[in-house]
């Protein structure tokens, strides 16, 4: 018996299968909203066909979408009724359990509609459509045999004029082919040769799919190996993380935009709905995913009717000013007319800008007019965030009041804004990486009054030995927004200074407690801090953390503090010295190594300088000192509630509390136990010691 007909019987005709595949319920002859795009009026229905006996979906308002079970499947799983018919029989049969067993004959009744009769090798001749329309054929399959050969000259530079170099096509392996062998489904051995007029190119992904690319040819596109899975050309190829990815109508596009600076992917056709589980893969990885297609008709259209339908996950559509012509439509013409990536990044921003249009009006309310000091108010004494880590990853600074913060803060902030590099001693004893492209530096400020912020930053613009602010650094005051609009409001100037400035070097967050309800509340701190560090990854920056929080040796207070300490790459605490004219800082986490063995640095007021000057290294014995009571204070917490711990057990307490290495952690046990700070006992385990 047909596997169709087999799955008819056991699904009532089809009914069953439009239930199970349509994720709400409904009756038959009774409209709906159409699940396949994003349907406005409930003009949809399903009923049983009179002339074929079996239920049928039917979209009065675009009849278009309307087809059989088979055909729904299909269209939701971004499947070819023709050359993937047998895959939809065995999805519906698996994802059921109708338990129908399917022999490796895969025979079928005659006069089926969808048939499975597969192309002529004759490609030459057959009627030429445009590109991105065309359905790659399918080939008799496994035998096919492609001959590979060395890149010409004639063919590099047909991809060299779109940007796409030899190195590019290597990384995407993309080869050129000699000739296609194969035996038709008659039986007759065919054979497709590469020409001079008409080459031949052959895509491999990374589930093994072979497609091959004719130009020049009719017939453009045809599998010589089918995709296992969904296919889609590019995956493998972009970053973690990052800000933006593009969704192309062909795999040129994907190889141009790369060529120039740009991550791309596209799909198995231009005018179907992406694969759902690739879609949310992306939107976890990047922040905005854009729609790229051709700017003729059916492109127009297609990423129109895309783009709603997969609004859940904010997907918009990028237009290109071009005119829609054969070779004036697609991101690679773009770049074969001479436009650069800089005129892609201009029409980027334009569409950010428009996306934030809305929002714009209260960020910008937000922004520090520095021609237009506001009036004098009453001074807030607070503490300001000073860290300096690597891209991609958050850095902590944390302290009391008047421990100097602030002027730690401008000190930073100067180095990223100075016209050249600043010794060490203008920066407090850092070494800053200089600015010199002029990515943007922002600093938002959750507790300090409008008027203390143009002091802390007429600070650091002093320090950079300017005149004036340039342009590229941005300070915002947010005491006055909620703990909600104060993350929207970052989220959002972040996004419009990246294009703006074509980057961020620095992002500093004065009172990052402020963003939730609740220091202690778990929950919220580890949202807020999951959401800062994927802006790190978004933005390719460092984002500064600054913590009112006075640290308990090494370890920072409450939730927020325990899921900076997890997730940030370093962190610096600043403390008053057992000199109160000075302040040192000292290194509580860093990425390798011990925080422990990083030497601690002072700094004070300098009158003639009318500023915080750096006074050099700490000694060895103040620092063994303060190593010594740091690690008395975390031996005693650990034995707070235990009065032993075998080795193994004081190991992981010490790599749990202080985010360190077992190997560090191994080091720190030898060392309390030089410094009588532990002891062991005769069973071999350890106990604090009792003085």
């Amino acid at each position: 018996m047909d596997y169709k007909i087999q799955i008819l019987n056991k699904t009532r005709q089809g009914l069953d299968v439009f239930h199970h595949y349509i994720d709400f319920k409904f009756s038959p002859d009774k409209k709906f909203k159409n699940p396949l795009y994003h349907d406005t009026k409930a003009s949809c229905s399903i009923h049983l066909s009179k002339k074929t006996g079996i239920y049928m979906m039917k979209d009065f308002g675009d009849l278009e979408y309307s087809g059989d079970c088979f055909w729904f499947v299909a269209r939701l799983l971004n499947m070819d009724m023709k050359n993937d018919f047998v895959q939809i029989l065995r999805r519906i049969n698996d994802d059921m359990g109708l338990g129908i067993f399917f022999d490796s004959a895969q025979s079928w009744s005659g006069g089926h509609r969808y048939g499975t009769t597969l192309p002529r090798p004759a490609v030459r001749e057959q009627q030429e459509l445009p590109e991105k329309q065309q359905e790659p054929q399918s080939l008799p399959q496994p035998n096919i045999t492609v001959t590979y050969k060395e890149f010409s000259e004639n063919e590099l530079l047909y991809w060299h004029r779109y940007g796409i170099t030899h190195d590019v096509l290597k990384r995407f392996k993309v080869r050129s082919a000699r000739f296609l062998t194969g035996i038709s489904k008659e039986g007759k051995e065919y054979k497709i040769s590469s020409r001079v007029a008409e080459p031949m190119f052959v895509y491999h992904t990374i589930d093994e799919a072979v497609k091959v690319y004719m130009p020049k040819s009719k017939l453009r596109f045809l599998y010589a190996h089918r995709p296992s899975g969904e296919y889609v050309f590019g995956l493998e190829h972009l970053p973690a993380r990052g800000h933006m990815v593009f969704i192309t109508g062909g795999e040129k596009d994907v190889m141009s935009l790369a060529a120039h600076g740009f991550n791309a992917v596209c799909f198995n056709s231009e005018t179907a709905v992406p694969p759902v589980n690739i879609i949310e893969n992306l939107h976890r990885r990047f922040k905005h995913i854009v729609l790229l297609y051709d700017m003729d008709d059916t492109g127009r259209k297609s990423a129109a009717r895309i783009e709603q339908a997969l609004n859940n996950y904010h997907v918009k559509r990028l237009e290109l000013p071009l005119s829609g012509t054969k070779s004036e439509k697609d991101i690679s013409d773009f770049f074969a007319l001479g436009h650069t990536s800089d005129e892609l990044s201009e029409i980027i921003t334009e569409l950010i800008q428009k996306i934030y249009r809305k929002s714009s009006v209260i960020f910008k309310s937000c922004e520090l007019d520095y021609d237009n000091p506001p009036e004098k108010s009453s001074s807030v004494v607070e503490v300001n965030d000073v860290p300096v880590g690597t891209c991609d990853n958050l850095f902590c600074l944390t302290g009391g009041e008047g421990v100097g913060k602030s002027n730690f803060v401008a000190a930073i902030i100067s180095g990223t804004i100075a016209e050249g590099a600043l010794d060490a001693e203008r920066t407090l004893g850092l070494t800053i990486i200089p600015n010199p492209s002029g990515r943007a530096v922002i600093l938002f400020d959750t507790e300090q009054s409008e008027h203390q912020l143009y002091k802390n930053v007429r600070k650091a613009v002093k320090r950079a030995y300017l005149d004036d602010k340039p342009d590229f650094f941005h300070a915002y005051h947010l005491s006055e927004q909620s703990r909600k609009e104060r993350l929207d409001i970052i989220r959002t100037a972040l996004d419009m200074n990246f294009h703006k400035h074509k980057g961020i070097q620095l992002v500093i967050i004065d009172g990052v407690a402020d963003l939730v309800r609740s220091a202690n509340d778990e929950l919220e701190s580890v949202e807020v801090i999951d959401e800062l560090y994927r802006l790190a990854g978004f933005y390719h920056c460092c984002v500064v953390c600054v913590l009112h929080f006075v640290p308990n040796g090494i370890k920072l207070r409450g939730h927020i503090g325990s899921e900076l300490q997890r997730k940030a790459a370093g962190i610096l605490s600043i403390e008053k010295d057992t000199n109160p004219a000075f302040s040192v800082v000292k290194c509580i986490k860093v990425r390798d190594g011990s925080p422990l063995d990083i030497p601690m640095m002072s700094f004070g007021w300098d009158k003639t300088e009318d500023m915080f000057v750096y006074m050099g290294v700490k000694s060895k014995e103040d620092k063994e000192k303060q190593k010594s009571t740091d690690l008395r204070n975390i031996a005693t917490s650990i034995f707070e509630k235990t009065d032993s711990l075998t080795y193994s057990e004081l190991t992981d307490a010490i790599v749990d509390m202080m985010e360190v290495k077992p190997r560090t952690a191994k080091e720190y046990i030898r060392y309390m136990r030089e410094k009588a700070i532990i002891e062991q006992l005769a069973d071999q385990s350890y106990q604090l010691k009792i003085f």
